[in-house]
């Protein structure tokens, strides 16, 4: 049998998964990760603690598959996206928490260099909206508020990467400092049509060019494991930002194609092959994974909560004992009874950009049940990723391409019944879940076995690509846009 072993470090936990060469999972290990929050807008996470949980997690899964690490052909790496970590080259040791996507402790630095008029450049080079979101901005404040930081950057002291950096560093005894196209992207600093760094960029945020990584397709040969870490020297083959990923593993390899991901966030990704297409909707553009040095692009919505506020319906409003139970609860109620949850805990993301924005809930009377907010929540997942895919639909038309005919869907929420049709019912197309819904940690292991000769083309993976279950719509189109419209009202309400 040919093994690979995708490590996918997200943002609520780290796992690692060994795949088959069908695609087929084998075994899984998963270690939760703490979330950290100094203040309101600021999430952290530790960096050493992110290393920790996916090694163990690695040697957990290959202790499981009843493997040894030889028998691994390859790795590929996926990871949370835009989280920024900082470290010191000579000692390995991170010079602050690492700065996770969700923060927003940035936009200061967003507004001064709206101010500056750069926002146009920035959006034509990255195909980014300014926004706190991106790496860049983060890197800038790590810089500006750990004491010595900026001069020993200069000196060529420090190394900045995204999650996947930090790991390929760790995981290479400090040989390898890389990254690949996909996490680049998000970094507000790569120029996406010339796929290499952009000395104006960096000098419109100070960042010095000696601290970022080497950049390389995400299918490439990485460098090795050091053999001390997992028992042998395995091959590094592929890497690519956990959305991208899971577009690469749902076989989304052609324009129009798309998929959304259910994850602690929501994430919407169409390829649009070759071409760099702006939107006009409030979506962004990004480089889709590559296996050549031939850029690719993904037209691409993000939602900043969306499993996450299941999350919160357990540790915060103590509703539910576990993230598990709330579909039982809210199936307990027909409907959610008029309530509306927008969950804009950090601000709303695509395609709205308002980060003053704060979490409401609307429609209450004395009729209301935490049945009905536990519904509400819920559906407030599918109402954000049709405001997505609508704007999505919007702007391939606008392209001259057609509406979106289906939507591939993966991540953790994604095994949600009830989700998945509100969710068919909302777009009034087909919602479709694959067989295996670890598309990101798939698409990670796809990645890498191309560059190792497990796999010869992008034609084999997509036959192996096979559906789970269709969600049809059922519900009257005319019903669907009333409730959408409900919930763009409810969202000029959480705007302050």
């Amino acid at each position: 049998m040919t093994y690979l072993l995708a490590l996918d470090q997200g943002t609520s936990s780290s796992r690692s998964i060994v795949f088959n060469a069908k695609g087929h999972v084998v075994a899984h290990a998963q270690q939760e990760l703490a979330q950290i929050y100094p203040q309101p807008g600021w999430v952290e996470h530790d960096p050493q603690e992110i290393w920790r949980t996916q090694l163990a997690t690695a040697r957990q899964a290959l202790a499981k598959a009843g493997i040894q690490a030889r028998e691994v052909r390859a790795i590929g790496i996926t990871n949370q996206r835009e989280t920024t970590v900082v470290w010191n080259r000579a000692t390995g040791l991170p010079i602050h928490h690492a700065i996770v996507w969700q923060d927003r402790r940035a936009e200061p630095t967003c507004v001064a260099l709206r101010e500056r008029g750069l926002a146009d450049m920035i959006q034509s080079k990255t195909g980014l909206l300014l926004d706190a979101y991106f790496s860049g901005t983060k890197l800038k404040w790590i810089l500006d508020h750990v004491p010595l930081a900026r001069q020993q950057a200069v000196n060529g002291e420090l190394a900045f990467g995204t999650v996947d950096s930090w790991l390929i560093w760790r995981l290479t005894g400090g040989g390898v400092h890389a990254t690949d196209v996909s996490n680049a992207s998000r970094t507000m600093l790569f120029n996406v049509h010339t796929n290499q760094w952009d000395p104006e960029l960096l000098r419109a945020l100070d960042i010095p060019a000696n601290m970022l990584p080497a950049v390389k397709p995400s299918s490439a040969l990485y460098g090795e494991v050091s053999p001390d870490l997992l028992g042998h020297a395995i091959p590094i083959g592929g890497v690519a930002g956990d959305q991208q990923s899971a577009l690469f593993g749902q076989a989304c390899f052609k324009a129009g194609m798309v998929k959304n991901t259910y994850g602690t966030g929501c994430f919407m990704l169409m390829h649009t092959g070759d071409k760099f297409q702006p939107s006009n909707n409030g979506l962004i553009t990004t480089s889709a994974a590559q296996t050549t040095v031939q850029p690719e692009f993904a037209i691409e919505g993000s939602v900043f909560v969306g499993g996450a506020v299941v999350q919160w319906l357990r540790d915060g409003l103590r509703a539910i004992p576990s993230s598990a139970e709330v579909q039982a609860l809210a199936e307990s109620v027909p409907d959610a009874g008029g309530v509306m949850m927008v969950p804009a805990f950090t601000g709303l993301g695509a395609p709205y950009w308002k980060p003053d924005a704060r979490g409401t809930i609307t429609g209450l009377t004395r009729g209301s049940t935490v049945a009905h907010i536990a519904r509400a929540a819920l559906e407030s997942i599918a109402f954000q990723s049709a405001a997505l895919l609508q704007a999505m639909s919007r702007d391939a038309v606008a392209a001259g391409g057609a509406a979106v005919a289906e939507l591939r869907v993966d991540g953790g929420a994604c095994v949600n019944d009830l989700l998945m049709q509100f969710q068919a019912d909302l777009l009034g197309i087909p919602v479709v879940r694959p067989a295996v819904t670890e598309t990101t940690a798939l698409g990670a292991a796809y990645l890498a076995g191309l560059a190792t000769g497990v796999y010869t083309s992008m034609d084999e993976l997509s036959n192996l690509w096979r559906s789970g279950r269709r969600f049809f719509p059922t519900l009257d189109v005319q019903r669907a846009g009333e409730l959408m419209e409900r919930w763009e009202h409810a969202v000029r309400q959480a705007v302050l």
